[in-house]
């Protein structure tokens, strides 16, 4: 292969190239209104409760459409670095919006923190006694059973519980008993299926599943903050976008975001 063509098929292969196409061909539609295009979120698995209702309200009022993709945030991340069509992302943690705004992917402009969270550790059933994080022997009371946790070395949610749990003392006995999932629904899921006995979460997550108690909250200085950063995708349908996030800044997403558990940082 020459050196020429090499290069044409990388340029074709590039993100760039492959988000200016797209745009082309919505040019070529005849999509003259932005605002009745609709758009696609991609949003961190944990905020799915309480953003399907706030997307489902949003859409009731404007009759606009809005796709949700949910996931662990690394993969929708990746998923924008090779050029997939979203328009919003909102991540779990600050690291990977940083990694999208330093490739000039999203309009830095838009970006705000959104939501913030807490870090519990659950049990399978309900009514389970509380525990100290402090004191507890949790390698002990895990016994031959698993704690469930997202990707502890990529995924936001596994990343907290990771450096909470050793801050805390209790990681390098628990690190062998861990089961790693893709994302923190999908640890909670383990966890009320019985299939894990404990599990790290989100307490939104755990408030949105009736099969499993809270033994305990994280203490907030056993981990980072865990902030939600929110913004529009560069080259995507901005004009919607930004009136989505605008939406969801509102005092009604806000009371649904409340009544789901997160917090809402003061801006």
């Amino acid at each position: 292969m020459s050196a020429n063509l090499a290069s044409i098929l990388n340029a074709l292969a590039s993100p760039v190239f492959r988000r200016s196409l797209a745009a082309a061909g919505v040019l070529l539609l005849g999509a003259a209104d932005p605002l009745q295009a609709g758009i696609t979120v991609f949003a961190a698995a944990s905020t799915k409760t309480a953003l399907d209702e706030a997307a489902a309200s949003y859409q009731a009022g404007t009759g606009r459409d809005v796709t949700l993709s949910y996931a662990g945030s690394p993969a929708l991340a990746r998923q924008i670095q090779l050029g997939a069509p979203a328009d919003v992302f909102i991540s779990a943690n600050p690291g990977w919006m940083d990694v999208l705004q330093q490739e000039g992917l999203i309009d830095d402009t838009s970006r705000l923190d959104l939501l913030a969270n807490r870090l519990v550790l659950i049990a399978h059933g309900r009514k389970m006694p509380a525990l100290d994080l402090e004191t507890a022997d949790l390698a002990g009371l895990l016994g031959e059973g698993r704690l469930a946790m997202a990707l502890v070395d990529a995924v936001p949610a596994g990343i907290y519980g990771k450096a909470a749990l050793t801050a805390l003392g209790q990681w390098p006995a628990v690190a062998p008993r861990v089961a790693q999932t893709a994302n923190v629904r999908a640890a909670l899921a383990l966890v009320a299926s019985g299939e894990a006995q404990m599990g790290v979460v989100y307490a939104t997550d755990a408030r949105a599943e009736p099969g499993v108690s809270v033994l305990a909250a994280f203490p907030d200085d056993s981990h980072p903050p865990i902030l939600y950063p929110a913004a529009t995708v560069a080259d995507g349908n901005m004009a919607e976008a930004g009136a989505f996030l605008d939406y969801l800044q509102s005092r009604a997403a806000r009371e649904i975001f409340v009544q789901h558990g997160f917090g809402v940082p003061e801006r």
